[in-house]
């Protein structure tokens, strides 16, 4: 008998304890942090480190890894890739390249929807997840006319572990609603978000 109230006991008053941490909320960034980030990408430190990532995507399609390790995401629905951190990305390249990519989205024409953390307790480590949400820009349907839907909804998350940075994961998701025209490729979209300039 004792047991079962022993049982009853923990899985009343320690249950609390053991519930994991599971965060979210929406969150916004300073201009001039952006601005920085889109600063960095145009001079040589921030060119040299994403032609590094554009080219080991490009490796990685032949099956040669190199540093920083690209992952490649391919499906009829999606494509994307992920970059892990490493040589020669830190803690400060890491989170200007997440913010440089975010800019560029905005660049070829999609709009912001959001931009969030995610704090979670996963197998006692704790996962931190800073996401940011494209879609193309609104477009009333005119009558005989296929909406353009760009490349897809653009996904873009930099991932933490225990505070030690983990990859950035880029994700384009299709429509395949009827309403929509066909997506651009994502050859395109990934030539773009590498090479596309600003005026400033």
């Amino acid at each position: 008998m004792g047991n079962f109230f022993d049982d009853l006991y923990k899985k009343v008053f320690q249950s609390s304890e053991q519930i994991p941490l599971n965060h979210k909320e929406n969150y916004s960034l300073k201009k001039e942090e952006l601005d920085e980030a889109v600063s960095w990408s145009q001079n040589e430190e921030g060119k040299e480190i994403l032609n590094l990532i554009y080219r080991n995507y490009h490796f990685k399609k032949t099956q040669i890894n190199e540093f920083p390790q690209v992952h490649i995401f391919e499906s009829p629905y999606a494509n994307g890739f992920a970059v892990s951190y490493g040589e020669p990305l830190n803690l400060k390249s890491f989170s200007k390249v997440f913010l440089a990519f975010s800019q560029r989205v905005l660049a070829l024409g999609y709009r912001q929807v959001s931009l969030d953390r995610k704090i979670e307790e996963i197998n006692d480590q704790v996962k931190l997840t800073e996401k940011f949400y494209f879609k193309p820009p609104l477009q009333a349907p005119t009558e005989g006319e296929l909406i353009s839907q760009l490349f897809g909804n653009v996904a873009l998350e930099k991932i933490s572990i225990d505070n030690t940075p983990s990859y950035i994961k880029l994700l384009v998701t299709i429509y395949s609603d009827r309403l929509y025209n066909n997506p651009k490729p994502f050859d395109q979209f990934l030539d773009l978000l590498f090479e596309v300039n600003y005026d400033g």
